[in-house]
């Protein structure tokens, strides 16, 4: 399941991809990053994601149905603007890879399926706080 972090005011956030079969839907999932446990990670990674307190389903086998955002956090919690349009850019462009896959789906030739975007475990660094990658 790829993942990209982003720190902001000393924070750092996760957003981690992946396929919820139950929902026939990707999952985009916005949580804080954790640091790596003692002993560190020899690929490099310095924090890990969390629990999600934001998730968005992207359906991918119809494209008239709308993705959703579910708020998965038993306390108030504050997100900095920075951090949530960060998030939300990540959820169009999952949006788009689903909708252009579908389209390619039904055109004649083969189908494929909509790749989720690389993150840290295949290698893929964007954790850095002046990134512009979006």
């Amino acid at each position: 399941m790829p993942w990209e972090l982003r720190e902001h005011a000393g924070r750092h956030y996760a957003v981690l991809f992946h396929y919820a079969l139950p929902d026939d839907a990707w999952a985009v999932e916005l949580s804080e990053a954790k640091p790596v446990p003692a002993g560190g990670d020899p690929s490099g990674v310095t924090h890990l994601p969390g629990p999600a307190f934001l998730v968005a389903l992207v359906p991918d086998e119809d494209p008239d149905l709308e993705p959703t955002v579910r708020v998965h956090s038993p306390d108030e919690r504050v997100i900095p603007y920075a951090i949530m349009r960060w998030y939300l850019e990540q959820v169009a462009d999952q949006v788009a890879r689903c909708r252009t896959a579908f389209e390619r789906a039904h055109r004649p030739g083969p189908a494929t399926s909509p790749p989720a975007p690389e993150g840290p475990e295949s290698g893929s660094r964007r954790s850095s706080p002046g990134s512009a990658h979006h």
